[in-house]
This record gives structure tokens, sequence and C-alpha cells, in this order.
């Protein structure tokens, strides 16, 4: 399917998923139990589809629900919601661990001492942490920071992001040492794996 080939290879913020019975529960499976298990899901469903549906809702992680046909309004009414819901926090202050990030200042501190980071990593370096342990294309990563717009950046942007997160990698001691790992997946993207969740995983 092209749609299971670009979740591999690419990421998304948000999927909306059209239940169509047994081939909506089987895909809703297969993104929770894939490369980007947290990623929110809405569901649409037909009326005579919806007692299913909703069974799904309970047990399989879907985060909202809709039901056909939908009006254009609503729906990005929902999307955004959700959106917000799941990406937004209210927090002026982020932490993991002995990072401490504060976006209004683009300031981040490792156990209380602030390091340096320009504004364009300090975006790259939280949207790592606000995604800890999800692969992130290089697509997406730009577009984010980036807000890449002219093909012809594509190249040049490429590779000021692998100085961006080499800088990231070293400032911030994202190391094996220190309890983390950034590392690139060939081909694909970045991902910041935390060795604490996996060992509390193990």
């Amino acid at each position: 399917m092209d749609f299971i080939r670009d979740l591999r290879y690419e990421t998304f913020d948000l999927l909306v998923i059209d239940w169509h019975a047994a081939s909506g529960k089987d895909l809703i499976k297969w993104v929770r139990n894939g490369p980007t298990p947290s990623i929110p899901i809405l569901l649409l469903a037909h009326p005579r589809e919806e007692e299913d549906a909703l069974g799904s809702l309970a047990c399989s992680g879907v985060d909202d629900f809709m039901r056909l046909p939908v009006r254009a309004g609503e729906l990005a009414a929902r999307v955004q919601a959700l959106l917000r819901r799941t990406y937004m926090s209210p927090a002026a202050v982020y932490t993991w661990g002995d990072y401490v990030f504060k976006p209004k200042l683009h300031a981040v501190s490792i156990n209380g001492e602030r390091v340096h980071l320009t504004q364009k990593e300090f975006e790259l370096a939280l949207l790592f942490f606000r995604n800890m342990g999800r692969l992130m294309s290089r697509k997406y990563l730009m577009e984010s920071v980036w807000t890449l717009t002219h093909p012809p950046e594509v190249e040049l942007l490429s590779r000021s992001l692998d100085t961006h997160v080499s800088r990231i990698r070293c400032v911030l001691n994202l190391r094996p040492s220190n309890g983390y790992r950034l590392v690139a997946v060939y081909g694909q993207g970045y991902r910041l794996e935390s060795l604490a969740d996996e060992m509390q995983a193990a």
C-alpha cells in the first residue's frame, strides 16, 4: 500500500482514516504497532459502521471520531483541536530529566546551567525532545524548522540540517554516556532515543 510506504519513510502530524470496516481496523492496528505509534488518529465512519468504529476508538487508541458525511469546516476545526491537544501544551517550560527548555526565551539549561543554542538549533532540539523515540524524516525536519518553500534550497538545507544536528548532539551531550542517542537513520531521518525509556521497557 502506498500509504504504508509513506508512513515508513515520511513523518506526519496526524492521520485521518476512513473506517471502511475491516480495512480501517487493520490499518489502525498497523499504525499503533508501526514506526510512529503515538501519532494522533481521527477516524471517519458512516453511520452503519459507527458501532464498530466506536469500538475501535476505545480499544485501538483512536483519538477522535466523526460521522460521515462531514462538513469541511467542522473537519478542519476538529483537526486543529486534536493537533493543539496533542502537541501544544500550555506549559511555558518543558522538562526532560536534567534538560529544561523555555520556548518563550529560546533558552535551554542542563542541570541548571544554561547552554547556548541559536534559534534554529533550539527549535530543532525542542522538536527532537517533544518527539522522543519518533523517527522524523529529513523533509519534515526541514519544513518544520526552516519552512522550506523553494526546491533549489533543498540540498543546501539538507547539509545545514546535518550541521545543526551535529552541533546539538555535541552542545547538549546527547550521547549514550548521558542517557540519550541522537541517531541518523540512513535514507530516512533522525530520531532522539532515551536509554532510560529503553531500560524500563526491557
